[in-house]
């Protein structure tokens, strides 16, 4: 993997590498080396800007129980396979290994220590983009893919109280393991699949009591069902109508989970592929269910405030815990780079992703924006290679 160069060396590599308008690639995760590794294949140079010091940085900085919820198989991008070795549900180290075999084995060029801040046409009327990047670089290309990530800026809401709490407050992206938190009480506030995870591992680690706050009861469904993987489901049920799909999902899961209502979790209301729809992706069980089962973990009200050492549910219930895990989710962050670009949504999401561009923006494309049920990874994969398709036609 190339090492991160003196910033003398970054803006030498910058002004050397520009005579020919490569695509630039903004970010160094899986989205952003495999969009870089199928343009390459396709003949088209691409140069990958990564603001940290390493590639997949984000990887990098999960908590140390972290799997890959989607197999092995359907997790692997374009050109490289994930090792055998590294077992059918793939660790975060693991994860980190195989992007950086990825861009060893494709020879990638990647450049790092160097953030753009913005994104703008080329003010020539070439149609070319320009980006605006640290040190006052000013770069050019024919493309830009933009791969800064769906998990971009932690994000913790403004409860009222919240700077009076006397107890530790942090948001899921600084949580690591359990070990600081043997013997304490433990709020977790979110269930989707992160705070459902820490939730088990804090109860698996030795925290004296661990309850999670449940704003929207989540649909859960098991990793896998006699060697089924759901992201094979998910990867069937796509294309389906969602009222079939919603239907079929309500058989399984009262087939395959347990019915949690006596602990504090009843199944949910509204369908499971309705709420896929919606951006909501079920909590798939690593855990979780034999912890609300057993008590390790309880179910509890939504936060509603906080009152210095006391945290307020919604139901007005009060309480003291040591320490507060906020799994509240994450933005995109994309406003202040390309925001006056008119290709966001009201939600500061990309209008358009993989191969297609927003209209009045062509050459621009997006990956990673997306959290479909079948898997992040396999769809940035296919992603990058509609990206490099249709990157490589234009160049034509």
């Amino acid at each position: 993997m190339p090492n991160s160069p003196s910033p003398t060396g970054i803006a030498a590599a910058l002004t050397d590498r520009t005579d020919d308008r490569p695509v630039y690639v903004i970010g160094g995760g899986p989205g952003g080396l495999a969009a870089a590794a199928a343009l390459r294949t396709r003949g088209v140079r691409a140069v990958v800007l990564e603001k940290s010091g390493r590639v997949g940085a984000s990887w990098r900085g999960h908590y140390d129980r972290l799997h890959l919820h989607t197999t092995r198989r359907w997790s692997a991008l374009p050109g490289l396979r994930m090792p055998r070795g590294f077992g059918r549900w793939v660790g975060r180290d693991d994860v980190v290994r195989y992007l950086e075999k990825y861009t060893e084995h494709h020879g990638l060029e990647v450049v790092t220590g160097v953030e753009v801040t913005r994104v703008d046409r080329a003010p020539d009327g070439s149609g070319d983009w320009q980006l605006t990047a640290t040190g006052g670089r000013v770069l050019r290309g024919r493309a830009v893919v933009v791969a800064t990530g769906f998990n971009h800026t932690p994000r913790i809401p403004d409860w009222p109280g919240r700077d009076t709490f006397t107890g530790e407050l942090l948001h899921a992206a600084a949580y690591r393991n359990p070990a600081p938190y043997a013997g304490k009480d433990v709020l977790v506030v979110g269930i989707g699949n992160t705070g459902a995870e820490i939730a088990a591992d804090l109860a698996e680690g030795g925290a004296s009591r661990v309850r999670i706050a449940v704003r929207t009861v989540p649909h859960i469904v098991r990793r896998s069902t006699a060697g089924w993987p759901a992201q094979a489901t998910g990867i069937l049920v796509r294309r389906l109508p969602v009222r079939l799909v919603d239907r079929a999902g309500a058989v399984m899961s009262r087939i395959a989970v347990p019915d949690l209502a006596a602990q504090g979790l009843p199944r949910p209301d509204t369908g499971l592929y309705s709420r896929v729809r919606q951006g909501a992706i079920p909590v798939q069980d690593v855990g979780l269910i034999d912890a609300v089962r057993s008590g390790a973990v309880t179910p509890v009200p939504t936060v509603a405030s906080f009152d210095k050492d006391t945290v307020v549910l919604a139901d007005g219930t009060r309480l003291t815990p040591d320490a507060v895990i906020a799994a509240t989710g994450y933005d995109r962050a994309l406003e202040p780079l390309l925001g006056h670009l008119d290709v966001l949504d009201g939600r500061g999401r990309p209008v358009a992703h993989g191969g297609r561009s927003p209209k009045g923006a062509p050459g621009l494309h997006f990956t990673g924006f997306t959290n479909p049920i079948s898997g992040m990874l396999r769809e940035m994969a296919l992603d990058a290679e509609k990206i490099a398709k249709r990157v490589a036609r234009a160049s034509r």
